[in-house]
């Protein structure tokens, strides 16, 4: 399958390059593919598998709705799953949002929901340009909401608490608070992007809990359906309705102004599947009720703990940082540049060929891990929240090994030679 499947789908499939599995069953963290080995799936879909493959109640909550007849797909119409799927969301929610919540549903495209929370700030506000907070720009996001000459602030603010895309960098709890506040005094919108923070990811059940902020608006999708596509935007009440033609302002106040745009209602052929919407309440409620943000808080401590004793020990681990099961190890040659010399995977020399380097090392030894960053040089974990001591305690040792043979080859020094590892 995989000689084959390049003369028939495009190059635009990174993924298979990269990890070249064909999985064929999966439970939890364990991933068995079409030779009968099996892997650990630090990767769990990026982010989308919060309870790992084929959670039981993930899977009696999708046979509950093929059995009862009941349509798959209902074109945002209300039905009982969908409003299981509000009220436990609505649960999870910080109170100060959830109080004053409503939910629409987008296409599950990975663009629909933010797209969708653009089109609302920009209805509820008349204004058109939205801040995006990327990088390091924190200063500038702030200053972006306080324009000199008195000029129009932004319609919104867009962040995500943690930044997996950008190599898993966590956004300061104390900006955020001094984000909100100036947000809240100039009536912008703070949107916070919770696609692959939430459901209890980071340690809390959404991200922006860490810093005590509430924002005004939440995207969500991956984790949300329970393995299924499922995207929402959550928003507070004071950014209205496309249909109730007021404006938003930071005090609820409604000021008669006609709104701008009708884009903010949200739209797409399959938005609100059934059957993710099941899946997704189903693990809402079980990350909740079994604690399980708390769960990824105590093994992700442990997890950097051990990751930052790696960077101690090798010299190519140039940082390790995340939140909850939400990880980072940053990858570097130690002098910080390339030698000059082509390029040899034997050998490998700069970050993004270490990190890969470090990914094929883990698949060698029954480990799935992801790469991100712009450069491709962080190696990340994402393991779903039902991980144990004992698997942590595995992934960690398959890790360790992996980086201790790309350091090894690093140095021009040859690495034993390994079987692949099954368990």
């Amino acid at each position: 399958m995989p000689r084959r499947q390049p003369t028939r789908e495009t190059a635009a499939r990174t993924y298979p390059r990269a990890l070249p599995v064909v999985p064929v069953r999966a439970r939890g963290l364990t991933v068995e593919d079409a030779a009968g080995r099996r892997y650990l799936d630090c990767a769990s879909g990026s982010g989308a598998l919060a309870l790992g493959h084929n959670h039981p109640v993930v899977l009696e909550a999708i046979r509950r709705v093929l059995d009862s007849g009941a349509p798959l797909h209902a074109m945002g119409l209300t039905t009982p799953v969908e409003d299981a799927f509000v009220t436990e969301l609505l649960r999870t929610l910080p109170p100060r949002l959830s109080a004053h919540a409503r939910v629409r549903f987008c296409g599950p495209g990975g663009t629909d929901p933010v797209d969708t929370a653009v089109a609302l700030v920009r209805a509820a506000t008349g204004r058109a340009p939205v801040v995006t907070v990327t990088g390091a720009h924190h200063r500038a996001a702030a200053e972006a909401c306080c324009p000199a000459n008195g000029g129009e602030p932004p319609a919104g603010v867009l962040l995500e608490p943690v930044r997996g895309a950008d190599g898993v960098l966590t956004v300061p709890d104390a900006w955020l608070r001094d984000l909100r506040r100036i947000t809240a005094e100039r009536s912008v919108p703070l949107i916070a992007d919770e696609t692959e923070t939430g459901v209890g990811r980071t340690g809390a059940f959404w991200a922006v809990e860490h810093s005590g902020v509430t924002p005004d608006v939440l995207i969500l999708a991956k984790a949300i359906g329970g393995s299924l596509p499922l995207d929402a935007v959550v928003h507070h009440d004071a950014l209205g309705d496309p249909l109730d033609g007021h404006r938003y302002d930071s005090d609820d106040h409604r000021t008669g102004f006609p709104r701008h745009g009708a884009g903010a209602s949200g739209a797409g052929t399959f938005r609100g599947n059934q059957l993710a919407l099941a899946a997704g309440a189903a693990t809402l409620a079980h990350v909740r009720e079994q604690g399980l943000a708390e769960h990824a808080a105590a093994l992700g401590g442990r997890i950097l703990s051990r990751l930052r004793d790696l960077a101690a020990e090798f010299a190519c681990v140039a940082d390790v940082r995340g939140r909850g099961l939400m990880i980072g190890m940053e990858l570097a040659p130690p002098d910080g540049a390339h030698d000059g010399a082509p390029a040899d995977p034997d050998r490998p020399r700069t970050g993004s060929e270490l990190a890969a380097a470090v990914q094929r090392e883990c698949l060698h030894r029954g480990l799935i891990v992801d790469l991100t960053g712009p450069a491709g040089n962080v190696v990340r974990l994402l393991p779903p929240l039902i991980v144990t001591e004992e698997q942590t305690s595995a992934v960690l040792d398959r890790l360790a090994d992996a980086v201790q043979a790309v350091d090894r080859r690093r140095d021009g020094h040859a690495p034993p030679h390994r079987a692949h590892v099954s368990h």
